[in-house]
């Protein structure tokens, strides 16, 4: 077969948009530390505040809540059709992925799922404390470093799937220097390959994940999705974002690999068929 003809049976990729919504980046110095690096900082955080109006009617996202002990005693179920609907993330190293690095996993887990920005300003809040051996201490409240707007996208080639994550900064305006984000690899523009782990596999093979996140695997629980998410991974350790539903459970877990700073966001965005 001669190479035009290849050409004429190649599959082209098909996108679609699965989620779209606001992006928050936020780090915490570690105690009497400016963040000059990843090393100056106790813990690097991202919200996601997705839009719900992208969901289709048929399939109503869920918040996560439904039977499950939650953070402030908030055990209701929300209906995420009229609340808006926020996603405390905590990534296991501190800072997004080097560029330069490929194929290094970073992992993130979802902390808090809620329907009120309090929640969240509690969880990022500063606060005092007493140490044994240095006195009282201050720890600082997290500080803002970025917020924009992110898309969740389905790339089909063939017969594989991938989801990505591909975000485009708004504030601080293009052209401010910021030497934070520079050090933690918070770009203009980026794009990650995101995959959920399967939270039935995570207590017997945690040894890729558990230096990351350090102490915090032993303060909280695994996800428990509910039957029709996670029959999806079937006997597989991962699943692609799809349904970003998946971000809805406090303790999901999930994996980005092959961060890349892109510029086209835009190109990308308003040429792709959203699914509704």
């Amino acid at each position: 077969m001669g190479h035009g003809q290849e050409l004429k049976t190649r599959t082209e990729p098909q996108i679609e948009i699965l989620e779209r919504g606001e992006i928050y980046f936020f780090y915490r110095p570690k105690v009497d530390k400016e963040a000059h690096s990843p090393d100056d900082v106790q813990r690097f955080h991202i919200v996601l505040r997705p839009d719900l109006d992208l969901e289709p009617e048929d399939n109503p996202r869920h918040s996560g809540k439904e039977g499950q002990a939650k953070p402030f005693n908030k055990k209701e179920e929300v209906n995420v059709e009229t609340q808006p609907l926020l996603r405390l993330i905590i990534m296991g190293r501190k800072s997004l992925p080097d560029p330069s690095k490929k194929g290094r996993p970073y992992w993130g887990f979802v902390d808090m799922v809620t329907t009120t920005i309090e929640d969240v300003k509690n969880a990022l809040k500063g606060g005092e404390y007493d140490a044994r051996t240095k006195g009282h201490r201050h720890n600082p409240p997290g500080r803002a470093l970025g917020e924009g707007i992110y898309r969740i996208l389905r790339h089909n080639t063939g017969k594989k799937t991938r989801t990505h994550l591909i975000y485009k900064l708004e504030l601080p305006p293009d052209g401010d220097k910021n030497e934070p984000q520079e050090s933690l690899n918070v770009e203009r523009e980026g794009s990650f390959l995101i995959q959920i782990k399967n939270p039935d596999q995570q207590q017997q093979q945690h040894g890729d994940t558990s230096s990351q996140f350090g102490g915090t695997r032993s303060k909280r629980k695994a996800a428990v999705f509910p039957a029709h998410l996670q029959g999806k991974f079937g006997k597989l350790r991962y699943h692609p974002a799809d349904t970003p539903e998946f971000l809805n459970y406090e303790g999901c877990e999930f994996c980005r690999t092959i961060f890349t700073v892109f510029k086209r966001f835009n190109s990308i965005v308003y040429t792709t068929t959203i699914r509704i």
